[in-house]
């Protein structure tokens, strides 16, 4: 069986990772078709072996670009073409179907679009439109997902939902790299440290989360509050001036972006997904398999994920959201070990790779064998 990949970009995303992880458990030949640039988990998986072909689309290359990944399809030749993301649905979905590839499954990433998307609002519509006609199967990351694309107008007898998978050796605790860090960052081991991971962004809600953080240090004004991920440094006024319009930045820790996220984890005594949107909020289960009790908002799947342990505040709500973090805080130390370790067995139990891996497999069984598709 051959499969070709495509996806929009290659950059760091929870797409991408996905994929990535996807390959490195793969059986079959495979290839991936990068509609913009290589990135960093390109070069990551063409250090598996995997060929991996960047076709840098822009708006005026558009024609030259479509017609190249046609004609890359038509070469491969492939039993089946599955894309990832709305772009690579709409374009890869079409070249697929142009190419005469008769088994193509598309894949839905995310929930809701967020403020000002509006070229990927229009192409979300047409894929709407589209998904009667162009794929077979329609993998969607989350629940939550799945029935927002339902009420939009997807086909809702072709979707299946797949969840992302993580590597669970991520439960080992290097005690090396957390002493390392709290020799870097102005963090003790004593200190209460509640923290939250994503790239700046107004979906992710870091916004919410500092506005949150400064409720809670009225009443618990030790605590300090870690905030990993592209943009959030101490170089960025925006992010510093709205700590302190509504917080104390003496409380706060901008990390930036980093890779040793799993150590980074371990330095939390909480971990917090402040997000107004997620399609699967990775940074969750992570916390989990690192074994750090968690608080939420309702937003993507992250109720599902956390089976009744993470407290779920309602989105956009930084005052719920910090009623829920003030509950977990209030929790005895042995009270917060055994939700813990309930939810790191959750996260072992149900969103490993393996599992990951093993539905694909059978989708793409299925999708080979099923001559009705």
């Amino acid at each position: 069986m051959k499969v070709c990949h495509i996806i929009t970009g290659l950059d760091v995303g929870g797409a991408e990772i996905a994929l990535s992880r996807l390959l490195s458990s793969n059986s079959n030949d495979a290839c991936v078709i990068s509609l913009t640039t290589i990135g960093k988990i390109g070069k990551d998986i063409e250090s598996m072996g995997y060929e991996v072909f960047s076709l840098n689309l822009t708006v005026i290359n558009f024609p030259v670009v479509f017609f190249r990944l046609w004609r890359n399809i038509k070469l491969y030749n492939p039993t089946i073409v599955q894309t990832w993301l709305y772009h690579a649905d709409f374009l890869g979905g079409l070249a697929a179907k142009l190419a005469g590839v008769p088994k193509i499954i598309w894949g839905v990433r995310t929930t809701k679009l967020k403020k000002g998307s509006l070229i990927t609002l229009i192409i979300r519509k047409l894929c709407s439109y589209l998904s009667y006609w162009v794929p077979t199967s329609i993998v969607v990351v989350a629940e939550a997902a799945k029935k927002e694309h339902i009420k939009i107008g997807y086909d809702a007898k072709k979707m299946i939902v797949i969840h992302n998978g993580f590597r669970i050796e991520r439960t080992c605790v290097n005690k090396k790299g957390i002493t390392n860090l709290n020799k870097l960052l102005p963090i003790s081991e004593n200190d209460f440290v509640i923290g939250c991971i994503g790239r700046l962004s107004q979906v992710k809600g870091q916004d919410i989360f500092i506005k949150a953080a400064g409720i809670v240090l009225k009443q618990h004004p030790y605590i300090k509050f870690l905030m990993v991920g592209r943009g959030l440094s101490n170089d960025n006024q925006f992010v510093v001036d709205l700590i302190r319009q509504h917080a104390n930045i003496d409380n706060f820790v901008l990390a930036d972006e980093r890779e040793d996220i799993s150590d980074m984890l371990q330095l939390m005594n909480i971990f917090c997904l402040p997000s107004r949107s997620e399609g699967f909020p990775n940074a969750l289960v992570e916390a989990m398999l690192s074994g750090t009790p968690c608080v939420s908002t309702n937003a993507g799947d992250a109720q599902l994920i956390g089976g009744g342990n993470v407290p779920i505040a309602r989105t956009n709500d930084s005052r719920d959201l910090s009623k829920k973090i003030i509950l977990m805080i209030e929790k005895t130390n042995i009270e917060r070990e055994r939700i813990a370790l309930l939810l790191q067995k959750r996260a072992i139990s149900n969103y490993s790779i393996s599992k990951m891996c093993d539905s694909y497999s059978k989708l793409y069984q299925k999708t080979q064998s099923d001559d009705r598709l």
